[in-house]
């Protein structure tokens, strides 16, 4: 299981998945928003996601796990 860590601290502007989706390396998951910017994170291996651990809104920082995929 690998977990998908926010990249920098800003507010979940957009998830793009939901549990059981399957996910490519590559694919852009959570978009995140800091200082009117938009960040996309992406997944690094291809799997299914299975939990989704924030809800758009949410203020994360650096390194907070935002997904789990398996």
């Amino acid at each position: 299981m690998s977990k998908i860590e926010a990249g920098m601290a800003g507010s979940v502007w957009k998830i793009l998945v939901k549990e059981g989706d399957e996910v490519k390396a590559g694919q852009e998951v959570v978009i995140l928003e800091s200082m009117k910017m938009e960040i996309p994170v992406a997944v690094e291996a291809d799997g299914t996601v299975t939990k989704v651990l924030v809800q758009e809104g949410d203020f994360v920082n650096d390194t907070d796990v935002l997904l789990e995929v398996e």
